[in-house]
């Protein structure tokens, strides 16, 4: 009796710890929340989009491998350290039987990437994570990935490593990197080296209208680069309208300056010139440095709540 009434005095006092724990830790990072967020794995899919699964059976999964969560990411720090306490009922019980050497059934995981998403079993994680337990039992599910996760990535971190990995396929599946230099090509978000390569096919249908002899893709890159990419990003450097847009690339404004001036050419007429389209686009959906201070300091008032 009085063995488990240290069991469940233990169990409260190691709730609180991981509490604590996690307040503190979230409190030192209030500048850079995301380092402290348990990545959700639909936030992960939606980036990687995996097309396969294949049930791997049961493992011994490391725990800092377990880097998030499929549906009770809200609950948990990215150390899985609880931030809610609703959760301690549970928490405790997985807690204390660990404490008397219970064996409880084993975690599931999805893997994707080198790394872990918990299916079923936050609690036991988080647990074992407070216990200094290193590796787990899983029955694991593999999702399909070309792209390397690692512990500690943030949806931002691995955000820049897809579109890093769609640029350098996009350039060394065309050869774009022989007539452009790759460097000069920078966006922000996926997807949009893909949409590049349309901008460019787009661009050699419109010269070989009425050519007896088709030039090739790399000439009409070339074309597209020189005529159509750089003379946009003059604009924006002699104009300084990338100040207007934080946190965005040249290369970003020039797809949606390119396109604005599309929309602008069928409503105006083609004599509607590009410089007008750019400041005309910088005007409308761009923000002033005041504004971007505004937005900064309500940014860091939301945090504090």
């Amino acid at each position: 009796m009085q063995n488990n009434s240290f069991v469940h005095s233990q169990a409260r006092d190691d709730f609180n710890k991981a509490r604590s724990k996690a307040t503190i830790s979230q409190l030192l990072n209030a500048l850079t929340p995301d380092r402290q967020r348990l990545l959700s794995l639909e936030d992960v899919r939606n980036l990687l989009k995996p097309k396969t699964e294949i049930y791997k059976g049961m493992q011994i999964v490391p725990i800092e491998k377990i880097i998030g969560s499929e549906g009770r990411y809200k609950d948990f720090t990215s150390a899985f350290l609880p931030k809610r306490d609703f959760i301690r009922g549970r928490w405790e019980s997985v807690d204390r039987a660990h404490l008397s050497d219970v064996i409880l059934p084993a975690i599931k995981l999805y893997e994707i990437g080198g790394v872990y998403f918990v299916r079923d079993g936050n609690h036991r994680v988080s647990v074992a994570r407070m216990q200094g337990v290193e590796a787990i039992d899983a029955e694991v599910i593999e999702l399909d990935s070309e792209i390397e996760m690692q512990p500690g990535m943030t949806v931002s971190d691995l955000k820049n490593a897809v579109v890093e990995y769609e640029k350098q396929k996009v350039f060394s599946d065309t050869q774009l990197d022989s007539i452009i230099p790759p460097e000069e090509i920078v966006f922000s978000e996926p997807g949009r080296y893909v949409e590049m390569l349309r901008h460019i096919q787009g661009h050699k249908y419109f010269l070989n209208q009425g050519r007896k002899t088709e030039i090739d893709f790399l000439q009409a890159a070339s074309s597209w680069y020189n005529n159509l990419y750089k003379p946009i990003i003059r604009i924006i450097e002699q104009e300084n309208i990338i100040s207007r847009f934080p946190g965005r690339t040249m290369s970003d404004l020039y797809m949606w300056i390119i396109k604005h001036w599309d929309g602008l050419k069928s409503k105006y007429g083609n004599n509607f010139s590009l410089k007008t389209a750019a400041l005309d686009y910088s005007e409308k959906y761009g923000t002033s440095l005041w504004e971007q201070l505004k937005s900064f300091i309500s940014s860091l008032f939301k945090r504090s709540k």
